[in-house]
Order: C-alpha cells, then structure tokens, then sequence
C-alpha cells in the first residue's frame, strides 16, 4: 500500500503539470523525455537494481525497438503500433538469444559482455545504410494515431508517454510484491544460498533481462514516432551510460528512485548547457559521487534527510512532557 502511495504522488503529479502548466517548454517538450527515460531506468533498476546484475549495452534495445518503428513503418507502411509490437517480439527474441551466454558471467565480465553487444548493434546500425539510413539516420517517420486522433502536438505526446510510464512504474511494482521479485531480491542477495532455497537463477536472471530489455523497446519505439527521426548517436555506449547512472544516483532497488534519477539527469544538461561538451565528464563524475557520498542512491538519501528532519521537529513538543513526569518522580 506504501508503494501505491508514492504512485499515485507521481501520477498526480504528471497529469496536474500540463494543465497547469500547458504551453511551458520545461513540461511538455523536457517533460516528455523525462517520462521516456522513466520508462528506461525503472526497466533497468529491475535488472541493475534488484538483480544485481550490470549491463552497460541497454541502449541498443532502445535503438532496436526505435529502427523497429521507423524503418516498418517508412520502408514497408506497417501500421504504427502493428511495429511497436514487431519491435517488442523482436527484442524478446534477440534478449533471450543473447541473455543466455552473457549472463553466465559475473561483475565486470559481464559489464564488458553487455558493452559488446550495445557496441555491435550500434555498428549495424552505422553500416547497414540501405536499410537504417546510416549515419545520417531515418527520417518521415509516422506520428501515432489513436482512434483516428493523431498524436502530433507536444501535450498530446506527453500524455501518451506519461500514459505509458505509469503502466511501466505500476508493472515493476506488482513484480517487487511478487514471488518473482522476491526471486530477484534473492538472486541479488545470494545467489547460491537462492538455488538452495530453489530458485532456478538462470530462469529469473533471463526473465528480468528480457523485460528490461522490452521496456527499453516500448521506450525506443515511442521516441522513434515522436520525433519522427532516428540515428544511430542516440544508441551509443554514452546513452547506455546515461540510463545506468539515472538508476545508481536515483538508488538501486527503488522504483522511486529511478524515477527520480531520471528526472535529476534529464534535467541536468538543460540547465547546465554551457558545459555541453563536458557532459560525459559530469555524469561520471555524478556516478562516482553519488556511489561514495550516497550509496543508498539520492532518493533514498533524501527521503531519510527529510523524515530525519520531521522527526527532530517533533521530538521537542514531547520534552517538556518528559520534563515534567520526571519531577513528579522526583516530588
């Protein structure tokens, strides 16, 4: 029920700022992107978060499920969402294929496994030009329609994204109360002492890789139909980067502070541009702070700072209460 809260916060919250808010850049352009990579980290906080697990390549799903889109929709005229779901089976199958082999490593092999393949699927995408475009990307992309009602305006793209970054934050939720996300926690905890208490780890560890994988192509196909342009720089090793570091400064394990992670890093180089060519540089240097100052993650550090405060303010109400009981003990 405590989870359902912070949900319904959040969901508050999305859908009260454009109609507050309905022609500020900040909400509906930014805004909209911030509710994409919602979408990416809080799939990836399943993996990363409550696996354990690291994968340095999850933006190639996001660059799958986007060439899925554009290139179904332009050089074969696919309905739109008939793509979307394309895209979807197609990284259910390359995710399964690839998991198998990669996730019988460990720690940094894995790391390096993952950022293999997020390296090799970006060079497809550069080289393969007859169909990808090339580096010079895809463009005409379709807009999505909805009952004969085109999505073509920025409120009308934040409400279909933030429509799908709740359903994705509201399926993690339901998967941490489950059995299988008390499967992950294991799987995270002790591996070995999960297959004692038996719980098939191959099994779950797939499982969780492949529907964070498929989170990443619902993300990508959604970007692909709302900017109605694809390249292959925005699937490269920096994004993946991007997405990891929304989850490890947010706080792994915590659905909420991946959300949160993706609201501080999507905001971060819009407010700070004059430092552009230095982005890689911050976000490491965010990562590494965040991992030695707040380990917890920042969402969870806050949120301890702010009850930690509330408590402080309570507690003189209740001082001179015990002052006085300790006088008549003393009388």
């Amino acid at each position: 029920m405590n989870r359902l809260k912070g949900f319904y916060v959040y969901a508050a919250a999305v859908a009260l700022l454009p109609i507050l808010f309905p022609d500020n850049y900040f909400v509906t352009v930014v805004g909209a992107t911030i509710l994409l990579n919602v979408i990416l980290a809080v799939g990836l906080n399943l993996f990363i978060g409550y696996a354990g697990q690291i994968s340095l390549g999850h933006a190639a799903f996001f660059g799958i499920g986007a060439y899925s889109s554009a290139v179904l929709t332009t050089r074969f005229e696919l309905n739109a969402w008939l793509a979307m779901l394309v895209g979807l089976g197609l990284v259910y199958v390359i995710a399964n294929l690839v998991a198998r082999p990669i996730l019988k490593l460990k720690g940094h092999y894995l790391a390096m496994a993952t950022l293999g393949f997020g390296i090799i699927v970006n060079i497809i995408l550069v080289q393969e030009s007859s169909w990808s475009g090339g580096p010079d990307g895809l463009g005409d992309i379709p807009t999505l329609s909805l009952f004969g009602f085109e999505i073509d305006t920025d409120l009308r793209w934040y409400g279909m994204i933030a429509f799908f970054s709740l359903a994705a934050i509201l399926v993690s939720l339901n998967i941490i109360d489950s059995r299988s996300g008390r499967e992950l926690r294991a799987v995270h905890g002790s591996e070995f002492a999960a297959q004692m208490m038996g719980v098939d780890t191959v099994r779950t560890r797939t499982n969780v890789f492949v529907l964070s994988a498929m989170f990443a192509s619902l993300a990508g196909s959604l970007f692909a139909h709302q900017q109605a342009f694809v390249s292959p720089e925005s699937f490269g090793f920096g994004f993946s980067i991007e997405i990891v570091t929304m989850v490890v400064l947010g706080g792994m394990a915590s659905t909420y502070g991946a959300v949160f992670g993706a609201i501080v890093l999507t905001l971060l180089p819009e407010t700070l541009v004059v430092f552009e060519d230095y982005e890689m540089l911050i976000f490491g240097g965010i990562l590494m702070g965040g991992m030695i100052f707040m380990p917890q993650g920042l969402f969870v550090f806050l949120t301890q700072k702010i009850r930690a405060v509330l408590n402080h303010r309570s507690a003189p109400s209740q001082k001179p209460q015990d002052a006085q009981k300790t006088l008549e003990c003393d009388s």
